[in-house]
């Protein structure tokens, strides 16, 4: 497989054949990242994806999910993504599941037919980094976008028949914007109902505008109590019929896999026996990104 960089895919993607079709981010802007800074996002050419797939097609029969990488490549042209959706439905006719990464942007920027075109063509989990609900927060970490917008569009893509997986990250209302930070973000999360929750914990990454910020001492960010206390209260407020929250990212102290709405009770449960000291927590060296 040509690879170029180092790769980036959610979890629960890792028993996936990582196919890049594209490389970078498209926006690259969001002051907490680091993923794609050394990366110009640009659709890789057409006979490396082609000769990659048909790699795949040869030493990867037993692996039936596939992640395009790298960021957004929902953000392709439709006539590329159709056509590489289209190879790899042809070539690797086992894989049941295609995912990408999807911004509120490059979903807003296929009409309600190309998305359903894609639906069609195997490409049904997208990944959308919500990160906050509170659109202050995704004000100041340059998301380009706010809650309404992310709530239209991720509906959209539950219309198409796609699934949706949501990202969201403890920390990064700051201290002072923690618990508004929690609450907004488990507003919209009832608005959406994805099918799962990812939740990380900020790590901030030296070079990146809000590591910069920490720095210089204008932003604060929660210890390990005050990321236990910020999960819970999201928790607490969400109210959705379905949906699997996963907060096992090694970015966490406290891994937790939640059901909703049947697990709720035992996960704040289990949250209070954390913060009065009960649950071992991971030590913070383990934690990482």
């Amino acid at each position: 497989m040509h690879y170029e960089g180092d790769i980036i895919r959610p979890p629960s993607e890792q028993d996936s054949i990582l196919l890049q079709v594209a490389t970078g981010c498209p926006h690259n802007r969001c002051t907490f990242c680091g993923a794609y800074r050394d990366k110009v996002f640009r659709v890789k050419d057409d006979a490396v994806i082609q000769e990659d797939i048909a790699w795949a097609a040869r030493h990867l029969v037993s692996m039936r999910r596939l992640f395009l990488c790298d960021g957004d490549c929902l953000a392709l042209p439709q006539d590329r993504l159709v056509g590489i959706l289209q190879s790899i439905r042809g070539q690797l006719p086992w894989v049941a599941r295609v995912g990408s990464y999807g911004s509120a942007a490059s979903i807003a920027r296929k009409s309600d037919t190309q998305l359903a075109e894609l639906r069609s063509l195997g490409l049904s989990f997208i990944y959308m980094g919500l990160e906050s609900g509170d659109d202050a927060v995704l004000r100041r970490v340059g998301k380009n976008t706010d809650s309404a917008r992310m709530i239209e569009q991720g509906r959209r893509l539950n219309g198409a028949g796609m699934r949706l997986n949501v990202t969201v990250i403890a920390g990064l209302g700051g201290v002072e914007g923690s618990l508004a930070h929690a609450r907004e973000t488990a507003r919209v999360l009832n608005a959406l109902s994805p099918d799962m929750i990812g939740v990380l914990s900020l790590m901030l990454i030296p070079g990146t505008p809000l590591h910069d910020e920490y720095e210089r001492g204008d932003f604060l960010l929660p210890d390990t109590i005050g990321l236990l206390h910020e999960l819970r209260e999201m928790l607490r407020g969400l109210d959705m019929r379905r949906g699997l929250l996963l907060a096992n990212h090694a970015s966490n102290s406290l891994p937790m896999t939640v059901r909703l709405p049947r697990d709720k009770a035992d996960a704040l449960a289990l949250l209070d026996a954390a913060l009065e000291g009960r649950v071992p927590l991971k030590p913070e060296h383990m934690r990482t990104l």
